[in-house]
């Protein structure tokens, strides 16, 4: 809480025990509008919480915001109702003792929707089994059903609850939800056959015909739409904008099953409702003698089937009174306005019994059978003050429980304070504030009391009527100060009343009421034979509303205030054993506008919610209080002794810390574990102080914060450079060792292959004539033979590749041929023709002639050989030395059609000489051409250097 000081200008201050002005409401509402506008809605008067109603969603009620209020000290974080809920239920496992939580405020303000935020709390933070979580279930889908059966929309809320709720949730020694049990109060029975301009009926009959399944509208014998049913058109605001009905049955539908109700006892149960709607739409008329008779009996027929009640017997209960005279039974018929009243008492009491039911059976849904200890938690969500244009019986009601409420709040608040002011050994200074005992006796007192004069004119025998009941109370109590009619109040105050109104001065300002209505929603009769019509039903449900063994007494029962004030009393001993703690909610504008304010409203709920009073005994003494440990924990900074860390007691530290600040004497007490500072200037001033040290501590923790992190990088640095390289070097060693491996591998398999080489083919070769496969490709790629002249100086293959070589040799050297003869033009084609064949032609001669060869024919196109040889005579071979050779002899082999007489060699040819004798012709280059015999008896061919020449033998 101290850390939201610091932005107390613009966003108010979270407690108002903090305000130096705190006896002004101006002052009070100045810091709820500061906070309202910056969607704080929360804020604290010590320990009570104040909510005001946003009218729209806050990102405030997460999972996650449940989680940061679970286990956090009250004031540690800003104000919430998850807070309130948490330091109730830590308190409570703790201290082993029973809580209650009194959520307060005027319709609309938001208290059934904080209930369901502590409830929604305690499902989460508790803890979770199967069994508990079943209880859990049962406890979150109460509300709905309860929603829908008990709230309604009024001109003020369109969700009000109608009715007061007390919820004990109980718990395990391990925190657990094991149970629950529900209490309800003063159900506004009255709204099931009569609503004011504006409202509705209760939700959960605009829920059946609006979401109601087809065949279940049909068994019901219900049409759908709302306007055929004169219970729910008397407020003509059968729709509203904010409801869904569609919705809101489904969640009904499955809350009913999840809360342990059977199909039957659901079938029953709307049943019941439909029959009341049949009931409202029973009409009578008067016959000729003035009495009652029927003339709808559809609707009858409709509410005999689904009751279970014979048509005559519930014909004879709407029309005739039964008179008991003696031994005697009489039935008297009614009159029309009289068979009106019954057929409305017989659908409020059907409707009133059936709610009561229904909230048994959630309690035996929630019911706990372990018999050990438990502790309790308690929700009461109770109607808040009421003031209408019109004031009637529900609104005296209503508002008595607030008064006894607040008297109850006043007492628990003084004693919590002057226990905690005894238990810290701190002087008690009473407390001065308004006791409003005074009216509670005024509405109470036996005899004399309101609630007795009204009691006693409803049983007294004669006429009596609402009239008379304020002229008994104008002569009973004419003379108190807190009570004036139009006959007893002065000329000006008389303007303001008529004559059928008397007005209460209550805590929270004057209410008018009007008596009108009083005498008969205060009997709120059902007559004797209504009962017995009720009891012959086949209604499981209402044959145990209407039980046979209910006692039939003559006496008139409690009235309904009677009954009302009785169960204050229990509540008000139900309250008194538990510890409290309060939620009060606020309304902040009648037009449920988001963000506006209406200072007005506001002021007149901040009245009659006691916040002043609570204010005021809150700072009757001292503003603030905290332990000690907390207090020295945030605030030691300040001094010099007590930073960083005090070595002795807190309570020492504490004192040390408020010598240093220059406390005087007179602005503080010590108490045994806490100490109490009287003005909120103080505890500022030391707040203040402390965001200035705050911000020169946070510097120099700043600073010490970045060295060490820097240093701390560093490190972190230098330690990942060393794993680094450590790892880098790993690897690199690894993988010259793979390397080295791989290596000493192939030089392995290469050795062992090269021993192998000329085995066939198998694993331990196979590598290595592959290698010798692609090598040899490799080279032979790089030395192929330029032209067709070089092919001779084809590469020399491996023993292995000597058939591949030879067939890549021919497929090479064909190439090489096609690709040169594509190359030759036909123009150069034709001149190497022609000087080919003139000059071979000239040769031929020449040699042919020498050789003894005659030639008979030559032309242009071919050459005619005619060879003669004697037997005597041996030619011998011919040696020709020629330029562009190979033309001449492929284009000679042509014209002599001997292509395979043609050899082309180098080097060195051998011949036959003669029979059994040889002969060799060397070929070599030199300086000069010639041709002679070596010694060793060859014939030796001499070419020119570079010549270009070739022999060639024939």
């Amino acid at each position: 809480m101290e850390a939201s000081l610091t932005a107390r200008d613009r966003v108010g201050i979270q407690d108002f025990v903090l305000l130096d002005t705190y006896t002004s409401e101006t002052a009070c509402l100045d810091n709820l509008r500061k906070r309202f506008h910056e969607n704080l809605i929360y804020t604290y008067i010590g320990t009570l919480l104040v909510s005001v109603n946003p009218y729209k969603e806050l990102d405030i009620y997460s999972k996650k915001q449940m989680d940061t209020y679970m286990g956090v000290n009250f004031f540690e974080l800003p104000p919430h109702i998850y807070a309130l809920a948490d330091n109730a239920f830590r308190t409570m496992m703790s201290e082993f003792n029973n809580h209650f939580i009194l959520i307060s405020g005027e319709s609309g303000a938001g208290k059934t929707e904080a209930s369901k935020k502590i409830l929604q709390f305690y499902a989460v933070s508790c803890p979770s089994t199967k069994v508990l979580n079943n209880v859990r279930d049962r406890l979150l889908l109460s509300n709905p059903v309860l929603e829908a059966f008990g709230n309604a929309k009024t001109l003020k809320n369109d969700n009000s609850s109608r009715f007061g709720k007390y919820m004990d949730i109980q718990f395990d020694h391990q925190g657990g939800a094991v149970g629950g049990h529900i209490l309800s109060y003063l159900l506004e029975k009255s709204r099931v056959v009569h609503q004011n301009h504006g409202e509705r009926n209760f939700h959960i009959f605009y829920q059946l015909v609006e979401g109601g399944e087809e065949d279940l509208l049909r068994w019901l014998g219900l049409e759908r739409n709302c306007k055929h049913y004169r219970y729910l058109v008397q407020g003509n605001c059968a729709k509203v904008s904010s409801i869904n009905d569609k919705s809101d049955w489904k969640t009904v539908r499955k809350a009913l099953s999840v809360i342990d109700l059977s199909e039957s006892d659901i079938e029953n149960l709307f049943g019941i409702i439909a029959s009341v709607l049949h009931m409202g739409n029973i009409k009578f008329e008067a016959d000729a003698r003035g009495y009652a008779m029927l003339n709808n009996n559809q609707e009858m027929q409709w509410v005999s089937k689904l009751l279970g009640i014979p048509n005559q017997v519930l014909q004879q209960g709407l029309t005739h009174r039964k008179i008991e005279a003696k031994s005697e039974e009489v039935f008297s018929p009614f009159s029309v306005d009289h068979a009106v009243y019954a057929r409305d008492a017989l659908a409020k009491a059907i409707y009133g019994r059936t709610f009561s039911w229904l909230v048994n059976k959630i309690n035996e849904s929630l019911a706990n059978m372990d018999s050990s200890r438990k502790t309790v938690i308690g929700l009461l969500d109770i109607y808040g003050f009421e003031v209408f244009s019109v004031n009637s019986f529900e609104q005296f009601c209503i508002n008595y429980c607030n008064e006894k409420l607040q008297q109850l709040f006043i007492e628990l608040t003084l004693k919590s304070e002057q226990e905690e002011y005894e238990m810290e050994g701190i002087e008690w200074e009473p407390v001065p504030y308004f006791n409003n005992k005074i009216i509670c006796d005024l509405v109470e007192e036996k005899f004399r009391g309101i609630i007795s004069l009204l009691d006693e004119e409803c049983l007294r025998p004669g006429e009596a009527t609402d009239l008379t009941f304020l002229e008994k109370m104008e002569d009973k109590i004419g003379g108190h100060p807190h009570f004036v009619t139009h006959k007893l109040a002065d000329q000006k105050t008389r303007k303001t009343l008529k004559r059928g109104d008397f007005r209460l001065l209550h805590y929270a300002g004057e209410v008018t009421y009007c008596v009108v209505g009083f005498l008969d929603k205060n009997n709120d009769l059902l007559y004797r034979n209504g009962k017995e019509v009720m009891r012959q039903s086949k209604n499981a449900i209402i044959k145990h509303c209407f039980p046979s063994t209910e006692p039939d007494s003559k006496r008139r029962p409690e009235t309904v205030v009677t009954q009302f004030k009785n169960s204050l009393v229990g509540l008000t001993e139900i309250l008194m054993m538990k510890e409290p703690w309060y939620v009060r909610c606020i309304k902040p504008n009648e037009a449920k506008q988001p963000g506006h304010f209406d200072d007005v409203l506001v002021r007149h709920q901040v009245k009659y919610l006691g916040l002043m009073e609570h204010l005021r005994v809150r700072r009757a003494g001292f503003a603030y209080r905290r332990k000690y440990e907390i207090f020295l924990q945030r605030y030691k900074p300040l001094c010099p002794d007590t930073w960083p860390n005090w070595k002795g007691t807190a309570a020492e530290g504490v004192r040390c810390l408020i010598k240093h600040l220059g406390y005087k004497s007179d602005e503080y007490k010590m108490g045994r574990t806490k100490i109490f500072i009287r003005h909120p200037r103080t505890l500022f001033a030391t707040e203040d102080a402390f965001q200035v040290c705050k911000h020169k501590l946070a510097t120099r923790i700043q600073a010490k914060y970045k060295g060490y992190k820097v240093k701390g990088d560093y490190l972190k640095q230098r330690e990942a450079a060393t794993k680094i390289e450590t790892c880098w070097r790993g690897m690199m060693a690894r993988r010259e060792r793979q390397r080295r491996a791989w290596a000493v591998k192939v030089i392995k398999k290469f050795i062992k292959g090269f021993m192998n080489r000329h085995q066939p083919a198998c694993t331990d070769n196979s590598e290595y004539l592959a290698f010798v496969r692609h090598s040899y490709l490799t080279r032979l790629k790089e030395n192929l033979p330029k032209t067709i002249l070089e092919k001779d100086s084809w590469l020399t293959p491996p023993p292995i590749l000597q058939e591949v070589s030879q067939v890549l040799k021919k497929i090479y050297i064909r190439h090489m041929v096609r690709k040169y003869v594509r190359g030759i033009t036909p123009q150069r084609k034709a001149q190497v023709q022609s000087v080919v064949r003139d000059y071979f032609i000239s040769i031929l001669r020449l040699t042919l002639f020498l050789q003894g060869v005659s030639v008979s024919n030559l032309s242009d196109n071919f050459l005619i050989l005619h060879v003669t040889c004697d037997d005597s005579k041996q030619k011998g071979d011919l040696v020709l030395q020629c330029d562009f050779l190979f033309e001449a002899l492929t284009k000679l082999s042509v014209i002599v059609n001997k292509q395979n007489c043609i050899h082309v060699v180098q080097g060195s040819v051998r011949f036959d000489i003669q029979p059994g004798r040889e002969g060799f012709v060397d070929f070599k280059s030199g300086q000069e051409s010639m041709v002679y015999r070596a010694k060793n008896g060859h014939l030796m061919v001499v070419s020119l250097l570079n010549a270009g020449k070739t022999s060639v033998v024939l």
